[in-house]
């Protein structure tokens, strides 16, 4: 886990749903807060994770943790959030600067290519279309997003996650652990794959 200056990161401007400008660290200052930073919000890998993500909400809520997902442009937010991806309050990163801070890395149109055909996200999308969660190709498609968990008043970082291919994600129970509660929540099951076949 990197370091995180939650002083410097924490004064990033995001823009709200109803558009106004917050500043970052106002999300973790009356609660510790789970911080989901989406790809894009057209991504059918970040959709399926958000879904996934949000089987926590209720469990979260009833011990006074916010579950906050931000994306990196407003592009696609419309669609996502009809979509009911996400169970927590969404904000935009329009500046990208706590994505830079975070050292959520930006692929390059050649690197790109690769990470999108691996096996992890071959797998996730194998899942997401099991559960009829569709994407596109619309907006930034060289962001990578990844996990930021603080503590009450920025008291400390309890979990920093940097996506390495865009289908890389924490297990529930890692982000319940962090936390320090107890989650009733089944992850979705995961394709069992082998060099040439997926099952589900």
């Amino acid at each position: 886990m990197a370091n995180v200056d939650l002083a410097k990161v924490g004064k990033n401007l995001l823009k709200s749903e109803t558009g106004e400008s917050v500043a970052l660290q106002s999300l973790w200052q009356d609660q510790p807060v789970v911080l989901f930073f989406l790809r894009r919000f057209g991504c059918q890998i970040c959709r399926w994770i958000a879904s996934e993500i949000s089987k926590l909400e209720p469990d979260l809520r009833a011990s006074g943790v916010a579950l906050v997902g931000i994306g990196p442009e407003e592009l696609g937010l419309k669609e996502f959030k009809e979509g009911g991806y996400f169970k927590g309050s969404i904000y935009v990163d329009e500046h990208k600067k706590s994505y830079k801070d975070l050292g959520f890395k930006r692929y390059t149109a050649v690197s790109v290519v690769p990470a999108a055909l691996g096996k992890k996200v071959r797998d996730i999308s194998a899942k997401a279309k099991a559960d009829g969660v569709q994407g596109n190709f619309s907006g930034d498609l060289l962001q990578s997003g990844g996990m930021l968990i603080v503590a009450k008043g920025g008291e400390k970082v309890l979990l920093h996650f940097i996506q390495d291919s865009p289908g890389d994600h924490l297990p529930l129970e890692d982000i319940s652990k962090a936390l320090g509660i107890s989650a009733e929540v089944k992850a979705g099951q995961r394709p069992v794959c082998n060099d040439d076949v997926c099952t589900r």
